[in-house]
């Protein structure tokens, strides 16, 4: 197996883990706008992920942690003026350490940052999306 294709493959295991992990919370459905994944719960994006080549991108609103969550190398405030509102856009591209429960955590502040505060209200801060409360 070569090089590319292994990097491919870690690529599209860690953005299938990422999918399913935002796909748990109550209520999360997914739309294809532009080509990309968009994880929305009640017609409000909470994730946006793609991949190009062997990268995988995502963005999410971190109301609480955008700071912090700016200080890593393969992140940057999201385009198209979202990044004025908390959203953020990490980039992984190939050999990047991936850690995968700080994504998760990013993903489940986003999750807590757009869903209504009924659903939101039963998750604990870093859980694991539905299965959790």
């Amino acid at each position: 197996m070569s090089r590319s294709s292994t990097a491919k493959g870690k690529t599209r295991k860690l953005e299938a883990t990422l999918r399913a992990f935002a796909l748990s919370y109550p209520e999360a459905s997914e739309e294809f706008p532009w080509g990309h994944l968009a994880v929305k719960v009640r017609g409000k994006a909470f994730l946006f992920m793609g991949t190009q080549e062997n990268e995988l991108s995502f963005s999410v609103k971190l109301p609480e942690s955008r700071e912090s969550a700016l200080l890593f190398p393969f992140t940057e405030p999201t385009g198209y003026g979202l990044g004025a509102s908390g959203w953020v856009t990490s980039t992984l591209k190939p050999g990047t350490a991936a850690p995968i429960q700080l994504l998760k955590s990013w993903i489940g502040e986003s999750y807590r940052a757009v869903a209504p505060r009924k659903l939101a209200a039963g998750l604990v801060p870093g859980a694991k999306g539905a299965r959790e409360k």
